[in-house]
């Protein structure tokens, strides 16, 4: 594919139909899959910190979710014909056993609620059966459901654990901006769950998969970025949230994998990105392309000494390489965007502007061709009068993160030819 710098603006061109009709553009065989499952969903599994387990009585001194129901919801990017969940032990040290496993309907449509549409719940089996444990270290993909999945909309996934998991390495991904809700005993298929506790995690899901055999999905590899803090709980307005809102195309799934604090070269919240991209990019249904948005945490973290950021730069230059040639062993284009201004943040601006010097050079990179084409996310939402620093009208408060405007303007700057 030949390079080329694909800048903000160039959203403006998508948005004014300067791009092939979809209906008339090449399919997207680049890891599709022609038996037709695609990831509609996803989540970065995570093991859960300490002040993230299920608040009591859910984790017990030696076991986790005994005699629970659990209650979430997920927001699909695609529709299909049918469905299939995918329940992660990737971070337990004991086995999962999964009693019984429904989807069904959010009641209004909502996320985050605990009730769902009355006879809308249809139980999930694994190899026919009710019940199965998921081996520590592993995943379980359930039996597909012959059920119609709405693009953009929300699907409730409820879990029952009889005996629950031994120990306290749990598989979650915290940053879920959306409600969960934990009930006692076996509820699964009950309308609502009066008295539950609610709790703004994800446990236990990766994926949701659906039949749409001339689709293909963008993974995005990100951090808190991505994973949309400064994002309006339940609200589904992060960055890839807004892009599938903006896009409407029935043929192409957004998935998010990213989770806050993760970093490209060293494991942080969750493993790090070289370590994670075989799970989470490999193995997910009908990826055709992967967006990498991530960099800012190795540069921020990363001491603030002349050494110490030429050492940053080049491993990051080095392990984009490594995913660009990793991505292409796998028939995957691989896009990078842009790492966004942080300039006035108490923890990562430094004095002397040394981790700043190190994010110019490290989008230079980004620009400069090691990508098959990049998205120029920093041009998006810095300041035009201080491009060291976010625009004031998409800064959440801390100079670093972004607030629903600065993802929407994140979403806009993705140009729709890319794919």
């Amino acid at each position: 594919m030949k390079r080329r710098a694909l800048l903000a603006g160039s959203a403006g061109m998508a948005a004014a139909g300067l791009v092939p009709d979809p209906a008339s553009a090449a399919p997207p065989t680049p890891g599709s899959t022609r038996a037709g499952w695609v990831h509609t969903w996803t989540a970065m599994p995570q093991l859960t910190e300490p002040g993230n387990l299920p608040p009591a009585p859910f984790t017990g001194t030696d076991a986790v979710l005994v005699d629970s129901t659990l209650r979430q919801t997920v927001r699909t990017s695609i529709g299909g014909k049918s469905l299939r969940v995918r329940f992660s032990n990737a971070f337990g040290t004991t086995d999962l056993p999964l009693t019984r496993a429904a989807i069904a309907l959010p009641a209004g449509g909502r996320s985050g609620t605990s009730e769902i549409v009355p006879g809308s719940s249809r139980a999930l089996t694994f190899g026919g059966e009710a019940s199965v444990v998921v081996p520590a270290g592993a995943q379980i993909v359930s039996d597909p459901v012959a059920i119609p999945v709405a693009a953009r909309s929300a699907l409730a996934v409820t879990v029952h654990l009889a005996t629950g998991q031994a120990g306290l390495n749990l598989t979650s991904h915290p940053g879920s901006r959306t409600t969960s809700w934990l009930a006692d005993g076996d509820r699964v298929t009950e309308p609502d769950l009066p008295g539950a506790t609610p709790v703004d995690h994800w446990y236990l899901l990766s994926g949701v998969e659906v039949t749409a055999p001339d689709a293909a999905g963008v993974v995005i590899l990100g951090d808190s970025l991505t994973d949309g803090r400064g994002s309006t709980t339940n609200g589904n307005d992060r960055w890839p949230d807004q892009l599938a809102a903006r896009w409407r195309d029935p043929r192409l799934a957004i998935l998010n994998q990213a989770a806050g604090g993760n970093r490209v070269l060293h494991d942080g919240l969750g493993p790090n990105v070289l370590a994670r991209f075989d799970r989470d990019v490999l193995g997910v249904s009908g990826a055709a392309w992967v967006l990498v948005f991530e960099g800012v945490n190795d540069i921020g973290t990363a001491e603030a000494t002349e050494a110490a950021q030429r050492q940053v730069i080049t491993a990051l230059t080095g392990a984009y390489r490594q995913i660009v040639q990793r991505s292409h062993a796998r028939g995957l284009r691989v896009y990078g965007a842009t790492i966004t201004p942080f300039g006035g943040n108490t923890g990562y601006d430094d004095p002397g502007g040394l981790r700043e010097r190190a994010r110019v050079a490290v989008n230079g990179v980004i620009r400069g061709g090691v990508f098959d084409a990049y998205v120029d996310f920093a041009a998006a939402v810095a300041d035009p009068a201080a491009p060291c620093r976010l625009d004031p009208a998409f800064d959440v408060g801390d100079h670093l993160h972004l607030n629903p405007a600065g993802y929407g303007a994140l979403a806009a700057a993705v140009p729709r030819r890319l794919f």
